[in-house]
């Protein structure tokens, strides 16, 4: 694709990359047939060709209206396109700088921009987020049930291990997976334990910045990224651990980002490229020492029926499409085909929110997938798609790792 930037941009570090991004795009179209909102609304400008030429005209000088900034902000960032791209075209850092721009240049109406605000400065911030939680649980009988949904019950998180192993690996909490399902981390804890790993969490690290940054604020995305560099650095220097598990996809995702986000950054670019490196998901560790937890499975544990649903924030996002179902294939659990799996739930962050309709029928089409196999569990892998499927449905929805902690510890 050929470019002509204009001169507000085509000389800045969003314009530079932008601009290499585009480049890449031969409008073939392979990613439109793989779009979950192009296939909901029929429409070329709902698909990310259409978003892509739209970028290309913001940043080549044309006009840009609500119509412009309601296009992209209806992209899940689902990044399906990316892994049907034939040419590699980056399109989730493109839609995500797109962004940037036309909220300089189209202002969200005051209603708008408080709901954007409050998200930020709620969800990113694990104290307050788990104290409105608190709340909304207490509350959850008289609520509206849209947002009862939004409240899942409270499931005890179980004992978490003594870090008594010479192996140690470093979790991050994270801001909404805390109060919203402790659970992952404590189980994800149980299992390691099992094969002589400790799994421990540092003081200081909170939000891993993905909420900040595809809500457009990329400056406290990066303050994120530094503040959770600076928690772990103190361990990673001293080789205390050997990984950093996520266990939640769209955190693990951020993370590995950090590198990218901050290869600009003097004083932590070199540290962000060393975090990014020592990042995994629990799916990729879990799979690296699939023998030994093989080794103390039950003998006579029954085998049950499960249908997994990977965020795309795994499949697309950080390429990882076979590691947990190869998993809980070896742990005896049988599989349930999922017709469309490579499509989005509609939960995508902070998506079923702003972008409630077209969330609900994406998560409507979902569902309807898992189940279509017959299986009585749904596994997932990330916190904000486990909460989205289980508002739809009376069928268990929990992570993978809690099915297989269940399975070895019971």
């Amino acid at each position: 694709m050929q470019t002509q930037l204009a001169e507000f941009i085509k000389d800045t570090d969003i314009g530079r990359e932008a601009d290499a991004i585009l480049r890449k795009c031969v409008h073939c179209g392979f990613c439109t047939a793989t779009c979950p909102t192009y296939q909901l609304l029929g429409d070329e400008l709902d698909g990310p060709r259409g978003r892509i030429y739209l970028i290309k005209q913001m940043l080549e000088g044309a006009p840009v209206t609500e119509k412009t900034q309601l296009h992209l902000d209806r992209c899940l960032t689902c990044r399906s396109c990316e892994s049907t791209c034939p040419s590699g075209v980056a399109y989730g850092r493109l839609v995500d700088l797109g962004r940037v721009v036309v909220d300089q240049k189209v202002k969200r109406p005051l209603a708008t921009r408080t709901v954007r605000w409050a998200l930020r400065e709620l969800v990113s911030r694990p104290k307050v987020f788990g104290a409105a939680m608190a709340m909304g649980r207490m509350a959850r009988p008289l609520l509206p049930a849209a947002l009862k949904e939004k409240v899942p019950p409270q499931r005890a998180a179980g004992l978490w291990p003594q870090a008594k192993h010479s192996r140690r690996m470093l979790a991050l909490a994270g801001c909404a997976q805390p109060a919203m399902m402790p659970s992952v981390n404590a189980a994800t804890a149980r299992v390691l334990d099992t094969i002589g790993i400790s799994l421990v969490e540092a003081s200081g690290a909170g939000c891993c910045g993905a909420v900040r940054h595809h809500l457009d604020d990329h400056a406290g995305s990066q303050a994120d990224a530094k503040r959770n560099i600076d928690a772990w650095w103190p361990l990673i220097e001293r080789s205390e651990v050997e990984a950093l598990v996520m266990t939640a996809s769209a955190c693990g995702l951020q993370v590995k980002d950090y590198a990218h986000l901050l290869r600009d950054d003097v004083a932590y670019a070199e540290k962000a490229a060393g975090v990014s490196a020592m990042t995994k998901d629990v799916g990729e560790v879990i799979a690296a020492e699939l023998q030994a937890i093989q080794a103390r499975l039950p003998k006579d544990a029954p085998p049950r029926q499960i249908a997994f649903h990977a965020p795309c924030t795994l499949q697309h996002g950080q390429k990882l499409k076979t590691q947990v179902e190869a998993v809980l294939l070896a742990a005896g659990f049988e599989l349930t085909t999922v017709p469309d799996a490579h499509l989005c739930c509609g939960s995508a962050g902070t998506y079923s929110i702003l972008q409630p309709e077209l969330s609900m029928q994406l998560r409507e089409r979902k569902l309807a997938a898992l189940s279509a196999g017959g299986a009585k569990a749904i596994a997932s892998a990330n916190v904000g798609c486990i909460s989205h499927l289980a508002g739809g449905t009376d069928t268990p929805v929990r992570h993978w790792i809690e099915w297989l902690d269940e399975r070895l510890n019971g």
